[in-house]
């Protein structure tokens, strides 16, 4: 047994955990995996015998240290949070499995972070951007169905990339999702977002035939299951082709979907339960109308807003 096995053993039995209990996504358990191995790696560069110890070597002072060390190296702010939200997961699971009696980790402030609301694209740059993609060919009748999707459904783009076709009724015009926590939630969507997804089904048929995976709905041209990454490329690639003046992430698409259902006078907790979080106060954050448009709508659907038009005599 090596001198690094009490903290590997330690970091793979939370892992375990991760993904046994909580259901946890292969994306957040790599997350995971990738922040304990660097703060392994500090703990390591702290002892003299060069090993990081289990948690019951773990002191506050090493977790300040750790923190310290990411501000110097000029990570951002809501990346050191997340990391250090890692750390304290680990610990408290230490605490829990009583190898220690309390965190180290609790009395770590976290850097405070700017609040600031998700960036979304209005409906003319929605409409531009899925407009403008010529689906000629496979990889443009994809890219048009994954944006029609993503808008239509509002879903995760994990969520999408881990679709099967056994999940889609395009009948039905539903999809079934499995969310975060192994949740699942049926979502609707429309004619359009069906008719581009016929269309991709259709000219993905070659490449299933030629030893494709045969569950995945969204592919890549090589038949293999489409990444998170991917779905990011092509957004970056289709923004840029339809002159969009905005940087945005694939989740620009799921805070839209949100946002223009609220702005057309959808109830909020409709669209918590299409999103599939378990909070109100989620759904509130992923979504952007102005007062205007509030006002709007509740002048036209509240009873006692109504106002009468004015007589000529009063």
């Amino acid at each position: 047994m090596t001198r690094a096995a009490p903290y590997a053993g330690a970091v793979e039995r939370f892992l375990a955990f991760l993904r046994d209990q909580r259901r946890a996504s292969p994306e957040t358990l790599r997350a995971y995996a990738s922040d304990l191995a660097q703060f392994g790696e500090h703990l390591a560069a702290e002892r003299p015998g060069g090993a990081p110890p289990g948690p019951r070597g773990i002191d506050a002072l090493a977790v300040r240290g750790f923190v310290a060390r990411l501000h110097r190296s000029g990570l951002g702010k809501a990346s050191i949070a997340r990391k250090l939200s890692t750390v304290r997961s680990f610990l408290s699971f230490a605490v829990r499995e009583g190898e220690i009696d309390a965190s180290p980790a609790a009395a770590i402030p976290t850097p405070r972070l700017p609040r600031r609301l998700p960036r979304n694209l209005t409906v003319d740059e929605v409409f531009a951007l899925l407009d403008g993609i010529e689906a000629a060919d496979a990889a443009g009748i994809r890219d048009r169905a994954i944006l029609e999707f993503l808008y239509a459904t509002g879903l995760r783009v994990g969520e999408l990339v881990s679709l099967d076709l056994e999940d889609v009724d395009l009948p039905g015009e539903t999809v079934r999702v499995i969310g975060k926590g192994s949740k699942e939630r049926m979502v609707p969507f429309g004619r359009k977002a069906k008719s581009a997804l016929e269309r991709w089904l259709r000219a993905a048929a070659p490449l299933r035939e030629a030893g494709g995976d045969e569950r995945a709905v969204f592919l890549n041209l090589r038949g293999g299951r489409l990444t998170d990454r991917s779905v990011r490329r092509i957004l970056d690639r289709r923004i840029l082709e339809a002159a969009i003046q905005a940087h945005v992430s694939p989740h620009a698409l799921r805070h839209s979907f949100a946002t223009h259902l609220l702005g057309a006078g959808a109830d909020l907790r409709a669209i918590q339960e299409l999103l599939g979080h378990a909070s109100l106060s989620t759904t509130q954050r992923y979504t952007h109308v102005s007062v205007e448009s509030l006002m709007k709508v509740y002048d036209a659907a509240h009873p006692r807003a109504r106002r009468k038009p004015r007589s000529g005599a009063e």
